[in-house]
């Protein structure tokens, strides 16, 4: 009774801001791809939020969602995962009609399946694997995983390369931030070659009750000290023109005579080519640069970064930015930018993963 009352309490707060204009409705229906049959059942979210959905009967949903952009999810039980970008130029639009087909295992995933599955996969990998999915910083710590039979380890000899594959969602409970996330893992991949990481999914969050008032209180302040300096933090700052109000400061990294070094900016925006489109409600940015270090002030490395990187300076946080040369990111007003891939992050916030992840409907209290 007190879930029923407390999901009807958010259906209607949702409802009075959507009237105040800081919400949008997104509806429409799913359909089978070859039938065009309506399909009941499906999950309809916003990837990264606390925002989901189940169709009714007749393939129908709405979702409610707070002003800005999101990649909506479509997963059903033996269909393909398809998503679908939205944002608040979409409320007028009350009919979305998605299809989705039936998952045909490719020839490649089957020899894979059948060849290269490490039956130990767990105690082979596991540690590797949650370093590189979840990470171990004092959050990612606080993490475990609730389903690790949905996990499949497979192991490519010729390639160097573990690749990790989930039969359901892989389901996450956070007791630092007060979580539970369910990713539906498309595949993570490590290369033993370089140390690299990869991975593509779709995270939906779920706030856990507390216990009492004291964890509420305690979970409220993780959640900020988590917000602070992350890349949520300073696309929001960034989209706001507030980057050094918010303790932010960007340098563009560029090579002269071999040697690199960090260029300091006067002025952030038009270094960035910071454009705001008003009828869209989104920012534009092309740095003159595509290598850019962020610096976040207001904050100093957690001690076990440090500890694993002792070149790294100890007063700031500082990242890196690879962005795509000549290719443009835009930045909805809750933070959510795309194209997701077309910024590699590296140093501290790479260093930072699903343990520190944070919503896009997450607010700042």
């Amino acid at each position: 009774m007190k879930k029923f009352i407390l999901s009807v309490f958010t259906l209607l707060s949702c409802i009075m801001l959507s009237a105040q204009g800081q919400f949008y409705i997104v509806e429409g229906k799913i359909l089978d791809k070859e039938t065009k049959a309506p399909l009941q059942g499906a999950s309809v979210f916003a990837q990264n939020t606390t925002l989901g959905t189940a169709t009714g009967p007749d393939g129908n949903f709405k979702l409610y969602l707070p002003n800005g952009g999101y990649d909506l999810v479509i997963t059903y039980t033996g269909y393909t995962t398809e998503t679908k970008r939205v944002s608040t130029s979409d409320g007028d639009n009350k009919n979305v009609i998605i299809e989705i087909g039936h998952k045909e295992k490719a020839m490649e995933e089957v020899a894979i399946r059948s060849t290269n599955e490490v039956k130990d996969g767990w105690d082979k990998y596991g540690e590797l694997f949650i370093e590189n999915f979840i990470g171990k910083t004092n959050n990612g710590n606080y993490c475990s995983i609730l389903n690790k039979d949905a996990v499949k380890f497979y192991f490519s000899k010729k390639k160097n390369r573990l690749k990790v594959l989930a039969d359901s969602a892989i389901q996450i409970q956070n007791l630092a931030l007060g979580y539970t996330i369910k990713v539906a893992l498309d595949s993570f991949t490590y290369e033993f070659s370089n140390g690299t990481s990869m991975y593509s999914g779709y995270p939906l969050f779920e706030e856990m009750q507390p216990l009492n008032e004291e964890q509420r209180t305690t979970w409220a302040a993780n959640r900020m000290a988590a917000y602070k300096g992350s890349m949520l933090h300073f696309m929001r700052s960034l989209y706001n023109r507030q980057l050094r109000e918010e303790g932010f400061e960007i340098q563009f990294l560029v090579n002269v005579n071999e040697e690199d070094s960090a260029l300091k900016l006067k002025e952030f925006y038009p270094a960035l080519n910071y454009n705001r489109d008003d009828s869209t409600q989104t920012v534009e940015i092309l740095p003159n640069q595509s290598q850019v270090a962020l610096l976040y002030n207001k904050e100093i490395p957690e001690a076990l970064y440090l500890s694993a990187n002792p070149d790294q300076p100890d007063k700031f946080q500082l990242s890196v930015l690879a962005f795509k040369p000549k290719q443009s990111v835009i930045i909805e007003q809750n933070g959510y930018y795309f194209e997701q891939s077309d910024i590699i992050i590296n140093q501290y916030l790479g260093w930072k993963k699903m343990g520190d992840m944070l919503p896009y409907d997450f607010k700042v209290q």
